[in-house]
């Protein structure tokens, strides 16, 4: 799936990946290729992204993120 993290100052992330993890406010989320459409909002915590080839971590202050069309978007302070 594609993946773009972004702040308000700058894009932290930009590019495909196989699997995410992200802190809802209601509990981790698991977002893997294809899922369904989702609306959440974030806690601070960490997003886990896995390429694949490596897995890399984004520590956020809470945000929103969006499930669409094979396309993850996540909106982060």
């Amino acid at each position: 799936m594609n993946v773009e993290i972004i702040t308000p100052d700058k894009s932290l992330y930009k590019g495909e990946a196989k699997e995410v993890s992200l802190p809802g406010i209601d509990g981790s989320l698991g977002i893997l290729d294809r899922h369904a459409p989702l609306i959440s909002a974030l806690k601070s915590g960490v997003i886990k992204l896995n390429t694949g080839s490596e897995e890399k971590t984004f520590d956020i202050n809470g945000g929103v993120v969006e499930v669409l069309n094979n396309k993850l978007i996540v909106l982060a302070e």
